[in-house]
């Protein structure tokens, strides 16, 4: 049998900067909102990975 290939990255580094900033961006505009907490979380778990 033969192994299974390793998947590859689907994101680079700099891919996780661009979403970050992103985010952070659409955060500033639904800051007020009560979904802007879990925009939030997110904001700081792409910060944890790039």
């Amino acid at each position: 049998m033969t192994e299974p290939t390793r998947s590859r990255a689907v994101f680079s580094t700099e891919d996780f900067q661009l979403l970050k900033q992103a985010v952070a961006h659409y955060l500033r505009e639904i800051q007020d909102k009560p979904e802007s907490s879990k925009y939030s979380n997110l904001y700081h778990r792409l910060g944890r990975l790039g």
